[in-house]
């Protein structure tokens, strides 16, 4: 499996008419990259992740997969297309086992027992902790086991892209470790491009190929990690917060 190839072209999206979150987003994410989208609080990265699943339908731009347009699509759709989807928050069910969460995440797949059956085992491979887990509810889970079950759940149907966000809210550093461990792991195994936002700049720098800094709804500056490098970012998010252009 190939990762898909994500274009967003003069992207502008909000919550309320007349009032644009995201504004005139152009982004291009070659197959099997990572790309991380850092800024301050409020730049709109989340809102640009919802947009790219159909949550949100863009006032005004273009959302295309594999040269497919998509922004006109709902979740459902895009979702059938190859795309996954990790939310902030943890969306478990937690009443359920690990096991039943990760088949609810290959609803796609219900009819094709045989076919379920292997994608369960190549995801218990790519996250043995999870395997020894099966039984346990959900809720019982730690905070870092549970972000590997919200992340296990969406590769189980085998994404082409994975759209991540937030990944290491709330948890420690040491957690927030083992969290971009998994997401590089999906990347190597799967080959599946990862389009990921996160408060967390060095981690998120690590595992990233291209880097977007957004402020305000807008791309301030991108290129690849080399160029965007940690000290850097750091100092374009700090003339963010100061108001400097540039």
């Amino acid at each position: 499996m190939s990762g898909a190839h994500l274009a967003i072209r003069e992207l502008s999206a909000g919550y309320q008419p007349g009032i644009d979150v995201v504004r005139e987003v152009t982004l291009d994410l070659p197959p099997g990259r990572v790309t991380a989208v850092v800024g301050p609080n409020g730049a709109g990265k989340s809102t640009l992740l919802k947009t790219v699943f159909g949550f949100l339908r863009p006032r005004a731009g273009q959302v295309t997969l594999d040269g497919r347009p998509i922004h006109s699509l709902g979740p459902h759709r895009i979702k059938g297309l190859g795309v996954g989807y990790v939310p902030q928050g943890l969306n478990l069910f937690p009443q359920l086992t690990v096991e039943e969460n990760l088949r609810m995440g290959g609803w796609t797949l219900r009819r094709d027992g045989r076919r379920l059956r292997a994608r369960l085992d190549q995801v218990y491979d790519l996250f043995p902790a999870l395997r020894q887990h099966r039984r346990r509810p959900a809720h019982e889970l730690s905070g870092g086991q549970a972000r590997m079950l919200a992340t296990a759940r969406e590769v189980v149907p085998e994404p082409r892209l994975l759209l991540v966000d937030e990944p290491t809210a709330g948890l420690s550093p040491a957690l927030s470790g083992q969290v971009y461990e998994f997401l590089a792991t999906v990347r190597r195994a799967l080959g599946t491009s990862l389009l990921l936002v996160d408060q967390q700049i060095q981690e998120a720098l690590e595992i990233a190929d291209h880097v977007v800094l957004m402020d305000l709804g807008r791309v301030r500056a991108q290129g690849p990690r080399a160029e965007m490098h940690l000290a850097r970012v750091r100092a374009l998010i700090q003339r963010c917060l100061e108001g400097v252009d540039g």
